[in-house]
């Protein structure tokens, strides 16, 4: 579950990188989609950073050292 969660998160975040790569590509700047699609990109990361936090923090994740 936790996995599914993470990779739902991480390709709604790509699938609005590349929406906004095509808005800025077809639009050529006329509309505000580019922007909206990268807003909410950063909005999906720092909800995606919080929810792991939350994780950690609660004991749902496990942390473990990359360099041991």
């Amino acid at each position: 579950m936790k996995l599914l969660l993470i990779l739902g998160f991480l390709g709604v975040i790509l699938y609005n990188l590349g929406a906004g790569l095509y808005y800025m590509l077809v639009d050529e700047g006329r509309s505000k989609r580019t922007v909206n699609a990268l807003t909410r990109r950063i909005g999906f990361s720092v909800a995606l950073i919080v929810i792991v936090m939350i994780g950690i923090a609660s004991g749902w994740i496990q942390p473990h050292g990359v360099l041991n």
